[in-house]
């Protein structure tokens, strides 16, 4: 490559060598450059994407494949020539493979899985047949296992041998004759030890797996807080079936907050990206809340209509309910958020909920007292304005009595909507329900139900015999 050439930007380097029309010099230009960078190329040239990914080394391409968003995955493998589609599917490790076949429909699934060489299609069948969201979805077979008789120097002869195809080296995993888990040892420890020392001699004992039927956030749970980079995953006989890197649980984390995101804001969880998921699908997913929110909003017209002669004789409460039921709604959408955000990482467990209940009480009232006492010296500001002929009078003589009551309500209100938000989720975890289900909609529609019945009770007691 000339001294110009290098100074150009990477886009303007590709866009010359596509004009050149060059496959072996385009070929040699992508397999030099960071996969990070081939994947910026693939962002900004989408519709050379099949082109790029054809014209690299396989193994590099399949790093970049493996990086990509699945939108631009189902374009390449839609665009690629069929033995190339295969070629890129064998090499791929199996747990990527899985994650990628998973998300498409049935039919593609059974086209795909024929390009696939007897063996991985075996493999990725097993994967396939675990249940959704398990650990077994995740693990990949490929892995470096030895024996508790072998020595340091025949660990290493393995490792040769066979780590080349492995997903990482960092741990070496140590088995009986009946292929039974025994311990894992980093390969630190096996690098510091002499050639001559036996792997039993090097063990503590203090192995971590995961069921092969484990939830994937349970996974995700361990990996945080034990500080591995990759797990074993047994059967219910202790058998060793394949591994789970770290990689792995952060594409679970990301997807359990994406879904969760979706869910707090009132909506089933999206399967597929927004942009490729069908229009009615996506009606589907988020006309059930919307119908579930809107009869709930139907029992605040109920409480409304219960309340209409206390509001027909003091019209000035109708004022400030939609100040109290934003409230409410509010501070319960708060609670439930921070609580959900911390079940989700481990902060919180269900019998927590003693804990997280007093600290609600405290802060609910601290909170609504907060509110409370602005709302409370708006109507005294108010007042002082009319009496010097600023604005209209709106509250009569009895503004002190309608301030005590705006002010303790919302002291009621936002002290009930903290309990709620935070309560909701702990009870549908208790009940075995996703505590991202208790969304702030929701929260904030059960609390302006109760808002009106506190609002008005509280007015009632302040106002019988004067305004109602």
């Amino acid at each position: 490559m000339s001294y110009e050439f290098e100074q150009l930007s990477l886009a303007e380097q590709f866009e010359q060598l596509m004009a050149k029309n060059d496959k072996l010099e385009m070929r040699d230009f992508l397999n030099h450059q960071n996969i990070s960078d081939v994947a910026e190329l693939l962002n900004e040239y989408p519709e050379f994407e099949a082109q790029i990914i054809a014209n690299m080394a396989i193994h590099r391409a399949v790093s970049v494949f493996k990086i990509l968003d699945l939108t631009a995955q189902k374009r390449i493998v839609r665009e690629l020539p069929s033995f190339k589609t295969a070629e890129l599917l064998n090499e791929l490790p199996a747990d990527d493979r899985t994650d990628f076949l998973e998300e498409l429909p049935k039919e593609v699934i059974r086209d795909l899985i024929k390009l696939l060489d007897p063996e991985e299609r075996k493999i990725t069948l097993s994967l396939l047949g675990y249940p959704d969201d398990s650990v077994g979805r995740l693990m990949t077979p490929d892995y470096v296992y030895v024996y508790a008789d072998n020595t340091v120097e025949e660990v290493f002869s393995t490792i040769r041998k066979f780590a080349k195809n492995s997903e990482t080296v960092d741990v070496i995993y140590i088995i009986n004759e009946n292929s039974e888990l025994i311990d894992d040892i980093r390969i630190r420890d096996v690098i510091l030890a002499a050639p001559d020392k036996r792997i039993d001699e090097l063990i503590d004992g203090r192995v971590i797996a995961l069921n092969v039927n484990d939830d994937q956030e349970h996974a995700q749970q361990v990996f945080k807080m034990n500080n591995r980079v990759a797990l074993p995953v047994t059967d219910n006989n202790n058998i060793l079936l394949g591994i789970v890197t770290i990689d792995d649980m952060l594409w679970v984390a990301n997807e359990e907050y994406s879904e969760d995101i979706q869910k707090i804001g009132g909506t089933e969880a999206l399967d597929e990206p927004y942009l490729e998921i069908s229009f009615f699908k996506l009606i589907k997913k988020r006309v059930g809340w919307l119908i579930v929110l809107f009869l709930s909003e139907m029992l605040t017209a109920t409480a409304m209509a219960y309340f209409a002669d206390e509001i027909e004789k003091a019209v000035v409460l109708s004022i400030f309910v939609p100040l109290i039921m934003s409230s409410g709604g509010n501070s319960g959408s708060q609670a439930s958020t921070l609580i959900i955000q911390a079940m989700a990482v481990g902060e919180i467990a269900i019998a927590d909920w003693w804990r997280v209940m007093r600290r609600e009480i405290f802060s609910g009232l601290m909170l609504g007292s907060i509110l409370g006492l602005i709302g409370f010296l708006r109507i005294c500001v108010w007042h002082l304005l009319m009496n010097h002929g600023v604005i209209q009078d709106l509250y009569g003589p009895h503004w002190m009595l309608i301030g005590f009551t705006v002010g303790i309500s919302l002291i009621g209100v936002v002290l009930w909507g903290t309990l709620s938000g935070s309560m909701l989720p702990i009870i549908l975890k208790r009940l075995g329900a996703d505590p991202a289900v208790s969304s702030a909609p929701f929260v904030a529609t059960l609390v302006d139900v109760t808002g009106l019945v506190i609002y008005f009770s509280v007015a009632y007691l302040f106002l019988q015999g004067l305004l109602l």
